[in-house]
């Protein structure tokens, strides 16, 4: 559901701007967490982060990115990753916060407390968000600055992007979700096994960073060829790791390309389909990331269940990076867009 509202958000926001798509969203995410309190059965569940969950996840990465790239045409990328970090540091904060309220107040009063917090925050953010002056004054003038969805759909490279995407987004979501399960596993008590997601994302934060300045420096296909390199052989490591030290530093260099992944995509589509319809563009590839991101951690598990190990898991998410890669490899050279 993520995947499909994203498609949504895209086009609503390149038709409409952030404000009103992030209010929205950011209302819909909060209502979300304060409807969990009053859950009583497991079909209850799957509706509220099927419909008021997603709502907001699908937004937020499409509607804040498209709307940096149209902001920081010379510096997307490193204005992507610094974006990106503020994902990584609310990954950090947020889990210690909710531990505490569920300590303090009991599970269904503490998610109503996030609830309200989150819809607070969200609309102050709405609020601050617009389009470029530019855009906004082009806006009735029907300028064009790219591609159309229709006019990308057409092209080998789009459909390339969906592709990589789907490559790509099984490992940013199983890994987190089994990791310290892997961890204790090869012998970790569930405190060190926790603390390699701490490790993963600091790393992540360097890497958002650091991929999202080269991309401004190298393009977005180097940038991508280095973050899949070190996701190929961090997912071959894994398989083969068992020393605790090692995996520390492993989770490390998983971690980065974890971070640059995410933030080389939004500059990437700039690149070479322009802003025309980026959201829109952006919002269909990133529907292809979250099928394989949907399939990838309940796979890991079942692998997990009838191996007990997660080196087959691991093989198989190697096998799709390794695929993505190639696939990279064939993404043409950087495209300047011509006004159509």
């Amino acid at each position: 559901m993520m995947g499909i509202l994203a498609i949504l958000a895209g086009r609503m926001n390149d038709k409409f701007g952030p404000r009103i798509v992030m209010g929205i969203s950011g209302v819909a995410y909060g209502i979300g967490f304060i409807l969990l309190s009053q859950v009583t059965a497991q079909w209850q569940m799957f509706a509220i982060f099927g419909i008021f969950m997603a709502l907001g996840l699908g937004a937020h990465d499409v509607v804040t990115l498209s709307t940096i790239a149209r902001w920081f045409e010379k510096r997307r990328g490193i204005m992507s990753g610094v974006v990106k970090v503020g994902t990584a540091v609310g990954q950090i904060m947020v889990p210690p916060l909710a531990a505490f309220l569920l300590l303090a107040y009991g599970w269904r009063q503490a998610v109503v407390i996030l609830g309200i917090g989150a819809v607070f925050l969200l609309i102050i953010a709405s609020l601050s968000m617009k389009r470029p002056p530019e855009v906004e004054a082009q806006a009735g003038a029907r300028v064009r600055e790219g591609s159309s969805l229709a006019e990308a759909r057409t092209t080998r490279t789009f459909w390339t992007l969906c592709a990589i995407q789907f490559m790509f987004f099984p490992s940013m979501m199983t890994v987190p979700t089994h990791l310290a399960v892997h961890g204790t596993d090869l012998g970790m008590t569930a405190a060190k096994a926790a603390t390699m997601l701490s490790v993963l994302g600091a790393s992540s934060i360097a890497g958002r960073l650091a991929v999202g300045t080269l991309s401004d420096r190298i393009g977005g296909k180097r940038a991508f060829l280095m973050c899949f390199t070190i996701l190929l052989a961090s997912l071959i490591a894994f398989i083969s790791v068992s020393s605790h030290g090692l995996l520390f530093l492993v989770v490390a260099f998983y971690g980065f390309s974890h971070g640059g992944l995410f933030t080389v995509v939004s500059p990437i589509v700039a690149e070479y389909y322009g802003m025309s319809a980026h959201g829109a563009i952006f919002g269909v590839i990133l529907f292809f990331g979250t099928i394989g991101g949907a399939i990838g951690p309940i796979f890991a598990g079942w692998i997990f269940d009838v191996a007990g190990s997660y080196t087959y898991a691991f093989a198989t998410l190697a096998a799709l990076a390794a695929i993505g890669l190639a696939l990279v490899i064939t993404l043409p050279k950087k495209t300047a867009v011509s006004a159509m």
